[in-house]
């Protein structure tokens, strides 16, 4: 992970200072937006101003996120500039890796690397965490980018069928609606005797 991403962990601007945000305009992503609008995301439940952005910066749009405290693992791809709170690390691909990493198919791959982290948790006896040190360590595959482009089309096409009701349902009623022809006419066919 450390060879393709910048990994950093979020933060969150001081709640009593009003300046960072009040009239925010720049996204700050938590667990309640993942929990609330999906993996995908454009746009956050809050926002800060630009006075409440540390020196470090603002994340580049086409970053991942993962929760790494408390609630370990869950993740989204975020398509705008960004920041995001304490709890989550974000992942922003090295320029050197843009035209050879699909960040979709590393999104798709994070499913894995979510199940990886919540089975390497440090408890140390508060909530769990996994730091970045031990994030850096994860070692993904990175096949051709064709061959990851095909991946994603695939994992996209499966992804619509179960999680959009307008495609999805068309699709299960009509396999239905098969099965359904193939036994009535199997049980409606009749050797003569």
């Amino acid at each position: 992970m450390k060879e393709i991403f910048d990994i950093r962990n979020g933060y969150t601007p001081s709640k009593s200072n009003v300046e960072y945000w009040e009239n925010g305009i720049i996204p700050w992503f938590r667990m309640d937006d993942i929990r609330e609008n999906g993996r995908i995301l454009s746009n956050s439940i809050q926002h800060i101003a630009r006075k409440g952005v540390k020196k470090s910066g603002i994340f580049p749009a086409n970053s991942l996120i993962m929760s790494t405290t408390a609630t370990i693992g869950e993740h989204a791809l975020i398509k705008t500039n960004f920041v995001c709170n304490q709890q989550i690390t974000c992942f922003s691909l090295k320029q050197e890796y843009s035209s050879k990493i699909n960040i979709k198919f590393v999104f798709y791959l994070f499913f894995n690397f979510g199940e990886w982290c919540r089975n390497n948790v440090n408890n140390g006896g508060g909530l769990p965490i996994i730091n970045t040190a031990k994030l850096s360590t994860y070692k993904i595959p990175i096949p051709t980018i064709e061959k990851q482009k095909r991946i994603v089309s695939i994992l996209d096409r499966f992804d619509k069928l179960c999680n959009d009701i307008s495609e999805g349902l068309p699709a299960e009623i009509e396999a239905r609606r098969k099965q359904y022809e193939y036994y009535r006419d199997k049980l409606l066919s009749f050797k003569e005797q």
